[in-house]
């Protein structure tokens, strides 16, 4: 089934570069925010008085924050303007940011992450439908991708420069930068993204019913499971890499520099391949991350085979603008519901692979058994994915196959 915005693309952005630029903006003030806490954990602990551990509280927050706020956002904001609703978002994401910096002790902090952590889904999903509504429907894909691409140079750029400013001016400057890019994105997004017709026909019911819609929940599983892997390595490439191959920590810049760079690639390379045929894409895509997390396992044992395998893990971040434009097409008219759960999915991936990195590593494996762990994810993304191609198949029956 094809995009209801999509449909109505032509002529809705003179500029869709410009437009999605700035909606990219957005999405690297948010992937810098949700990211560079990690890099300010001993500042900000030191700062606030309490244990490193206890920091991971505040990043749980903002994580809690994005899984509440996708569908609460959707569900009540169901008839606002999309762009008048991205502004309203950007500007709460400012203030959640701006507020975490003047924080007067750790429990306001992380209070306020949760705050800031709330619009992040509903903005991502929203940005998609509007990206995606202001190009051809064969492009739709890596206008998603080109939005998202925000994201992956966060994790490049914003993140490790946002930790060197925090480390040496102190971290509240980190998040108050980030405050002022939403601030900024913001206008930009007045004065730059095209307005959609408003769907007169929409309400909190509506939107609410995407979760009752087989294939819709299909692909929040395959988001959440499929992607696991990624965020099963990431969340413990540090020491994996120097405890086990040996790399000295000054180099700990140069695995986000190079993840940055595979996530960046995955990111264009799988909006271009979900274009071409979109249920292709899917499988082999997940066959590709089963095998490159899989083969970290061993490669992790030296330092370059290391950052080599760091650097290909990166681009499973191919999956992204795929499982964003499946959601666009199955969603129907639930659409804004079903784009903005796809982050809160991305989100529980990212909490599932940690959660069991850390067991396989607390059972006494090995460092790099997060490898197979990833590998393992994978496959059952695999499995996932046929058994709802399965059940699609049985329920829709030969009309809506796509090939």
């Amino acid at each position: 089934m094809q995009d209801s915005t999509a449909s109505s693309s032509q002529g809705l952005a003179r500029n869709p570069r410009l437009a999605e630029f700035v909606l990219a903006l957005g999405g690297f003030g948010i992937g810098t925010s949700e990211f560079v806490i990690m890099g300010l954990m001993n500042r900000v602990a030191g700062d606030l008085a309490v244990t490193v551990p206890q920091v991971g509280y505040a990043i749980s927050s903002y994580a809690l924050g994005v899984v509440v706020g996708a569908p609460l956002i959707s569900a009540l904001a169901a008839r606002v303007p999309r762009r008048t609703l991205l502004i309203v978002l950007m500007l709460v994401f400012a203030v959640g940011n701006i507020a975490s910096a003047m924080a007067p002790g750790f429990l306001s902090f992380v209070g306020l992450r949760f705050l800031a952590g709330l619009p992040h889904g509903a903005y991502f999903g929203i940005a998609a439908l509007v990206a995606a509504g202001a190009v051809p429907i064969d492009q739709r894909a890596r206008a998603v991708s080109r939005v998202m691409m925000g994201l992956t140079v966060a994790i490049l750029i914003g993140a490790p420069l946002g930790t060197w400013a925090g480390n040496l001016l102190g971290w509240q400057i980190a998040f108050a930068g980030v405050g002022g890019i939403a601030l900024l994105t913001a206008l930009l997004i007045r004065l730059y993204v095209p307005v959609q017709p408003i769907d007169t026909l929409a309400s909190p019911v509506r939107e609410l019913s995407a979760l009752l819609k087989q294939r819709v929940l299909v692909t929040l599983a395959l988001a959440c499971i499929g992607c696991g892997g990624m965020f099963a390595i990431f969340s413990y490439v540090m020491p994996t890499l120097t405890q086990q191959a040996g790399m000295s920590e000054a180099l700990g810049p140069l695995v986000l520099v190079i993840f940055g760079l595979g996530s960046i690639a995955g990111n264009l390379i799988g909006g271009r391949m979900a274009d071409k045929n979109l249920m292709r894409a899917i499988p082999r895509i997940l066959i590709w991350c089963g095998v490159v997390q899989g083969l970290f396992y061993f490669a992790a044992n030296n330092v370059w085979t290391g950052l080599l395998f760091v650097g290909l893990v990166g681009t499973s971040m191919a999956l992204a603008p795929s499982l964003q434009t499946r959601l666009m097409d199955v969603a129907e008219d639930a659409q804004t519901m079903a784009a903005s759960l796809n982050h809160a999915a991305f989100n529980g991936a990212n909490a599932l692979g940690a959660w069991l990195a850390g067991l396989a590593i607390s059972a006494g494996f090995s460092w790099s058994s997060t490898g197979l762990v990833g590998a393992g994810l994978a496959l059952c993304g695999l499995v996932i994915f046929a058994a709802g191609r399965w059940l699609e198949k049985r329920t829709y029956g030969a009309m809506t196959q796509r090939a």
